[in-house]
């Protein structure tokens, strides 16, 4: 009875020999850096890297264009007062123009008796 117990006890013993050297092997491929699952995080890591490299730039271009566009939006209000107070200054002008035959509204190049000399 002693001789079977050590014949299962060997043998049980040798099975889990056999079983860990199994998994040991599917633990090594399973981490390997070039093929396995610690590749792929190692490429996910570097991609998370740059994408928050890219994030970052992304946010100093929209702080950038933000504040352009606030400069502009300033510099758009200060010209739309300047208009508003040009044309109520034109309020004050006559509605007609004065009817003075002195005064051509027309631009000319030349005077008339500059072009008969032609």
């Amino acid at each position: 009875m002693a001789f079977i117990a050590d014949i299962l006890l060997i043998s049980g013993a040798l099975s889990a020999t056999l079983y860990c050297f199994i998994l040991s092997q599917r633990l090594r491929r399973f981490t390997d850096l070039e093929k396995g699952v610690g590749g792929a995080i190692a490429i996910l890591s570097v991609q998370v890297d740059d994408l928050s490299q890219a994030l970052r730039n992304a946010e100093a271009a929209s702080l950038a264009s933000a504040n352009g566009l606030a400069a502009e939006t300033r510099s758009a209000q200060a010209a739309a007062k300047r208009l508003e107070l040009l044309m109520a200054s034109l309020h004050d002008l006559p509605e007609t123009l004065p009817t003075d035959p002195q005064i051509d509204p027309f631009f000319v190049r030349q005077p008339a008796a500059a072009e008969g000399a032609l």
